[in-house]
Protein backbone atom coordinates (compact mmCIF):
# COMPACT_ATOMS: atom_id res chain seq x y z
CA UNK A 1 0.00 0.00 0.00
CA UNK A 2 1.46 3.42 -0.96
CA UNK A 3 2.52 5.58 1.99
CA UNK A 4 0.02 8.31 1.06
CA UNK A 5 -2.93 5.91 1.05
CA UNK A 6 -1.74 4.23 4.24
CA UNK A 7 -1.42 7.56 6.07
CA UNK A 8 -4.84 8.78 4.97
CA UNK A 9 -6.24 5.46 6.19
CA UNK A 10 -4.57 5.97 9.59
CA UNK A 11 -5.99 9.49 9.87
CA UNK A 12 -9.45 8.63 8.55
CA UNK A 13 -10.69 7.85 12.05
CA UNK A 14 -9.43 11.08 13.61
CA UNK A 15 -12.28 13.51 14.32
CA UNK A 16 -12.09 16.72 12.21
CA UNK A 17 -11.98 19.12 15.13
CA UNK A 18 -9.37 21.44 16.70
CA UNK A 19 -7.03 19.61 19.09
CA UNK A 20 -8.02 16.15 17.85
CA UNK A 21 -5.79 13.36 19.28
CA UNK A 22 -3.70 11.43 16.75
CA UNK A 23 -2.85 7.71 16.73
CA UNK A 24 0.93 8.31 16.98
CA UNK A 25 1.77 11.99 17.57
CA UNK A 26 5.39 13.07 17.17
CA UNK A 27 4.73 16.64 18.34
CA UNK A 28 2.24 17.64 21.05
CA UNK A 29 1.62 21.25 22.09
CA UNK A 30 -0.42 22.55 25.03
CA UNK A 31 -1.41 26.13 25.79
CA UNK A 32 1.25 27.76 23.58
CA UNK A 33 0.90 31.55 23.52
CA UNK A 34 2.93 34.41 22.10
CA UNK A 35 2.04 38.10 22.22
CA UNK A 36 3.61 41.26 20.83
CA UNK A 37 2.46 44.18 22.94
CA UNK A 38 -1.32 44.03 22.92
CA UNK A 39 -1.49 41.64 19.96
CA UNK A 40 -1.78 37.93 20.73
CA UNK A 41 -0.16 36.32 17.69
CA UNK A 42 -0.43 32.70 18.90
CA UNK A 43 -2.96 31.12 21.24
CA UNK A 44 -2.92 27.39 20.48
CA UNK A 45 -4.75 25.38 23.12
CA UNK A 46 -3.79 21.87 21.96
CA UNK A 47 -2.32 20.40 18.80
CA UNK A 48 -0.95 16.99 17.89
CA UNK A 49 0.98 16.23 14.68
CA UNK A 50 0.90 12.67 13.38
CA UNK A 51 4.22 10.88 12.91
CA UNK A 52 5.03 10.12 9.28
CA UNK A 53 2.36 12.45 7.88
CA UNK A 54 2.49 15.63 5.81
CA UNK A 55 0.60 18.26 7.78
CA UNK A 56 -0.26 21.61 6.17
CA UNK A 57 -0.59 24.66 8.40
CA UNK A 58 -2.84 27.14 6.62
CA UNK A 59 -4.58 30.40 7.40
CA UNK A 60 -4.91 33.98 6.17
CA UNK A 61 -2.04 36.47 6.40
CA UNK A 62 -1.38 37.42 10.02
CA UNK A 63 -2.90 34.20 11.37
CA UNK A 64 0.25 33.41 13.41
CA UNK A 65 1.57 30.49 11.36
CA UNK A 66 5.21 31.59 11.08
CA UNK A 67 5.26 32.86 14.67
CA UNK A 68 4.03 29.43 15.80
CA UNK A 69 6.80 27.82 13.72
CA UNK A 70 9.38 30.15 15.24
CA UNK A 71 8.28 29.33 18.79
CA UNK A 72 8.28 25.56 18.26
CA UNK A 73 11.72 25.56 16.62
CA UNK A 74 13.45 27.80 19.17
CA UNK A 75 13.73 30.95 17.05
CA UNK A 76 11.30 32.78 19.33
CA UNK A 77 10.23 32.33 22.94
CA UNK A 78 6.68 31.50 23.97
CA UNK A 79 4.95 33.53 26.64
CA UNK A 80 3.38 30.36 27.98
CA UNK A 81 2.64 26.73 27.32
CA UNK A 82 4.67 23.59 26.71
CA UNK A 83 5.30 21.13 23.92
CA UNK A 84 7.01 17.78 23.46
CA UNK A 85 8.79 16.30 20.47
CA UNK A 86 9.18 12.52 20.51
CA UNK A 87 8.37 12.68 24.23
CA UNK A 88 11.05 15.27 25.07
CA UNK A 89 10.11 18.61 26.58
CA UNK A 90 11.15 21.35 24.16
CA UNK A 91 9.86 24.62 25.65
CA UNK A 92 12.68 27.11 26.11
CA UNK A 93 15.19 25.01 24.15
CA UNK A 94 17.44 27.05 21.79
CA UNK A 95 17.18 26.49 18.06
CA UNK A 96 20.44 24.53 17.68
CA UNK A 97 19.34 22.03 20.33
CA UNK A 98 15.92 21.67 18.72
CA UNK A 99 17.66 20.80 15.44
CA UNK A 100 19.90 18.27 17.20
CA UNK A 101 16.77 16.59 18.57
CA UNK A 102 15.66 16.05 14.97
CA UNK A 103 13.21 18.91 14.34
CA UNK A 104 14.72 21.01 11.53
CA UNK A 105 13.10 23.96 9.78
CA UNK A 106 13.55 26.03 6.63
CA UNK A 107 12.60 29.67 6.15
CA UNK A 108 10.29 31.58 3.85
CA UNK A 109 13.27 33.80 3.01
CA UNK A 110 16.14 31.44 2.30
CA UNK A 111 19.24 31.60 4.49
CA UNK A 112 21.95 30.44 2.08
CA UNK A 113 25.46 31.65 2.87
CA UNK A 114 26.07 33.56 -0.35
CA UNK A 115 29.90 33.63 -0.26
CA UNK A 116 30.26 29.92 0.33
CA UNK A 117 29.86 27.34 -2.42
CA UNK A 118 26.79 25.16 -2.73
CA UNK A 119 28.78 22.20 -1.42
CA UNK A 120 30.15 24.17 1.53
CA UNK A 121 26.61 25.24 2.47
CA UNK A 122 25.64 21.58 2.72
CA UNK A 123 28.75 20.57 4.66
CA UNK A 124 27.89 23.16 7.31
CA UNK A 125 24.63 21.34 7.97
CA UNK A 126 26.30 18.15 9.18
CA UNK A 127 26.30 17.76 12.96
CA UNK A 128 28.81 16.34 15.45
CA UNK A 129 31.84 16.89 13.19
CA UNK A 130 34.90 15.70 15.07
CA UNK A 131 37.28 18.03 13.25
CA UNK A 132 35.58 21.17 14.58
CA UNK A 133 37.56 21.13 17.84
CA UNK A 134 40.78 23.13 17.89
CA UNK A 135 43.01 20.25 18.98
CA UNK A 136 41.16 17.48 17.14
CA UNK A 137 41.55 19.44 13.91
CA UNK A 138 45.30 18.88 14.13
CA UNK A 139 44.93 15.09 14.07
CA UNK A 140 43.42 14.11 10.73
CA UNK A 141 42.97 10.38 11.53
CA UNK A 142 40.38 11.44 14.14
CA UNK A 143 38.06 13.00 11.57
CA UNK A 144 39.24 12.11 8.07
CA UNK A 145 36.86 9.17 7.57
CA UNK A 146 33.91 11.12 8.95
CA UNK A 147 34.66 14.08 6.68
CA UNK A 148 34.70 11.77 3.65
CA UNK A 149 31.33 10.26 4.64
CA UNK A 150 29.81 13.73 5.13
CA UNK A 151 31.01 14.88 1.73
CA UNK A 152 29.62 11.73 0.09
CA UNK A 153 26.22 12.41 1.68
CA UNK A 154 26.35 16.02 0.51
CA UNK A 155 27.09 14.90 -3.05
CA UNK A 156 24.19 12.41 -2.88
CA UNK A 157 21.81 15.18 -1.83
CA UNK A 158 23.09 17.54 -4.51
CA UNK A 159 22.41 14.86 -7.10
CA UNK A 160 18.98 14.12 -5.62
CA UNK A 161 17.95 17.78 -5.81
CA UNK A 162 19.62 18.26 -9.22
CA UNK A 163 22.11 20.77 -7.88
CA UNK A 164 25.23 18.70 -8.56
CA UNK A 165 26.16 20.82 -11.60
CA UNK A 166 26.25 23.85 -9.26
CA UNK A 167 28.38 22.11 -6.63
CA UNK A 168 31.27 24.57 -6.76
CA UNK A 169 29.29 27.72 -7.54
CA UNK A 170 28.75 30.39 -4.89
CA UNK A 171 25.32 30.04 -3.28
CA UNK A 172 24.73 33.73 -3.94
CA UNK A 173 24.55 33.04 -7.68
CA UNK A 174 21.60 30.64 -7.38
CA UNK A 175 18.05 31.51 -8.36
CA UNK A 176 15.36 31.75 -5.68
CA UNK A 177 14.05 28.29 -6.48
CA UNK A 178 17.52 26.75 -6.43
CA UNK A 179 18.12 28.32 -3.01
CA UNK A 180 14.92 26.65 -1.78
CA UNK A 181 16.28 23.30 -2.95
CA UNK A 182 19.64 24.03 -1.36
CA UNK A 183 18.04 24.89 1.97
CA UNK A 184 15.98 21.70 1.91
CA UNK A 185 19.07 19.64 1.09
CA UNK A 186 21.03 21.34 3.90
CA UNK A 187 18.23 20.54 6.35
CA UNK A 188 18.50 16.87 5.38
CA UNK A 189 22.21 16.90 6.22
CA UNK A 190 21.11 16.96 9.88
CA UNK A 191 19.28 13.64 9.30
CA UNK A 192 16.06 14.98 10.88
CA UNK A 193 12.99 13.02 11.88
CA UNK A 194 10.71 16.02 11.23
CA UNK A 195 10.95 18.84 8.70
CA UNK A 196 9.25 22.19 9.31
CA UNK A 197 8.95 24.08 6.00
CA UNK A 198 7.87 27.73 6.02
CA UNK A 199 6.20 28.49 2.67
CA UNK A 200 8.47 26.26 0.58
CA UNK A 201 6.74 27.33 -2.66
CA UNK A 202 6.98 31.10 -2.13
CA UNK A 203 8.66 32.75 -5.12
CA UNK A 204 9.19 29.46 -6.95
CA UNK A 205 8.24 28.97 -10.62
CA UNK A 206 5.59 26.29 -11.36
CA UNK A 207 8.03 23.71 -12.73
CA UNK A 208 10.30 23.94 -9.70
CA UNK A 209 7.26 23.97 -7.41
CA UNK A 210 6.23 20.59 -8.82
CA UNK A 211 9.75 19.30 -8.23
CA UNK A 212 9.61 20.45 -4.63
CA UNK A 213 6.24 18.77 -4.19
CA UNK A 214 7.65 15.46 -5.38
CA UNK A 215 10.61 15.80 -3.02
CA UNK A 216 8.30 16.48 -0.06
CA UNK A 217 6.09 13.47 -0.77
CA UNK A 218 9.17 11.28 -1.34
CA UNK A 219 10.49 12.32 2.08
CA UNK A 220 7.17 11.32 3.66
CA UNK A 221 7.33 7.99 1.83
CA UNK A 222 10.80 7.48 3.34
CA UNK A 223 9.42 7.92 6.86
CA UNK A 224 10.00 11.61 7.61
CA UNK A 225 7.33 13.73 9.24
CA UNK A 226 6.68 17.00 7.40
CA UNK A 227 4.81 20.11 8.53
CA UNK A 228 4.63 23.06 6.17
CA UNK A 229 3.08 26.52 6.02
CA UNK A 230 1.47 27.25 2.66
CA UNK A 231 -1.04 29.58 0.99
CA UNK A 232 -1.45 27.69 -2.28
CA UNK A 233 -4.58 25.64 -1.62
CA UNK A 234 -4.06 23.46 -4.71
CA UNK A 235 -0.73 22.38 -3.28
CA UNK A 236 -2.24 21.84 0.16
CA UNK A 237 -5.06 19.69 -1.20
CA UNK A 238 -2.79 17.69 -3.48
CA UNK A 239 0.08 17.05 -1.09
CA UNK A 240 -0.97 17.05 2.56
CA UNK A 241 -2.38 14.17 4.59
CA UNK A 242 -3.85 16.47 7.25
CA UNK A 243 -4.63 20.20 7.39
CA UNK A 244 -4.62 22.57 10.37
CA UNK A 245 -6.10 26.05 9.93
CA UNK A 246 -5.14 29.04 12.11
CA UNK A 247 -6.94 32.37 12.31
CA UNK A 248 -6.07 35.17 14.72
CA UNK A 249 -3.54 32.87 16.39
CA UNK A 250 -6.01 30.10 17.20
CA UNK A 251 -6.71 26.74 15.58
CA UNK A 252 -10.19 27.05 14.11
CA UNK A 253 -10.27 23.76 12.18
CA UNK A 254 -8.30 20.66 11.32
CA UNK A 255 -9.02 17.54 9.33
CA UNK A 256 -8.40 15.68 6.10
CA UNK A 257 -7.73 18.04 3.18
CA UNK A 258 -11.14 17.58 1.55
CA UNK A 259 -13.14 18.16 4.74
CA UNK A 260 -10.99 21.11 5.81
CA UNK A 261 -11.31 22.75 2.40
CA UNK A 262 -15.11 22.85 2.72
CA UNK A 263 -15.20 23.67 6.44
CA UNK A 264 -17.28 26.88 6.91
CA UNK A 265 -14.81 28.22 9.49
CA UNK A 266 -11.93 27.86 7.02
CA UNK A 267 -13.91 29.43 4.18
CA UNK A 268 -14.92 32.34 6.44
CA UNK A 269 -11.30 32.88 7.55
CA UNK A 270 -10.08 33.12 3.97
CA UNK A 271 -12.97 35.31 2.84
CA UNK A 272 -12.26 37.71 5.67
CA UNK A 273 -15.44 37.47 7.74
CA UNK A 274 -14.71 38.75 11.24
CA UNK A 275 -14.08 35.90 13.65
CA UNK A 276 -17.18 35.31 15.76
CA UNK A 277 -19.57 37.20 13.44
CA UNK A 278 -22.56 35.05 12.51
CA UNK A 279 -22.79 33.95 8.88
CA UNK A 280 -24.86 36.11 6.56
CA UNK A 281 -27.83 33.74 6.62
CA UNK A 282 -28.02 34.14 10.43
CA UNK A 283 -28.00 37.96 10.39
CA UNK A 284 -31.34 39.74 10.87
CA UNK A 285 -32.84 41.11 7.67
Amino acid sequence: MPAEVAMKSVLAGVPPEPGAPKPDPILVTDGVTRSFGGLQAVNVDHLELQRGAITALIGPNGAGKTTFFNVLTGFDRADGGKWTFEGHQMAGMPAYQVARRGMVRTFQLTKALARLTVLENLLLGATAQRGEGMFAALVRPLWGAQEKAIQERADELLERFKLDHLRDKFAGTLSGGQRKLLELARALMVRPTMLMLDEPMAGVNPALAQSLLHHITDLRDEGLTVCFVEHDMDMVMGTSDWVVCLAEGEIIAEGLPQSCGTNPAVVDAYLGRAHGTPPAEELPS
